[in-house]
């Protein structure tokens, strides 16, 4: 494609996603809901179930780099 076919392209798929949310109306409220989904999986989870153990158990980010490359070294395979 041309530059100018590209950018043509790119605008009438932009009009079509733009128009379709406009006109939607059950629509709403399931991304409303998919997005207060997102928000309790990524910040909620996060914040309360994984911990950052890193910073806890190690002071530099050298020491952090080693324990990560450790860690993944020693997958277990070897004993």
């Amino acid at each position: 494609m041309k530059d100018g076919a590209e950018a043509n392209a790119l605008v009438r798929i932009y009009r079509f996603y733009r128009d379709g949310f406009r006109s939607m109306t059950v629509g709403r409220w399931l991304w409303l809901m998919i997005i207060v989904k997102l928000f309790i999986l990524f910040f909620i989870f996060k914040l309360f179930f994984f911990p950052d153990l890193l910073s806890r158990d190690y002071d530099t980010d050298e020491q952090r780099a080693g324990a990560v490359r450790t860690a993944l070294m020693n997958d277990g395979t070897t004993r």
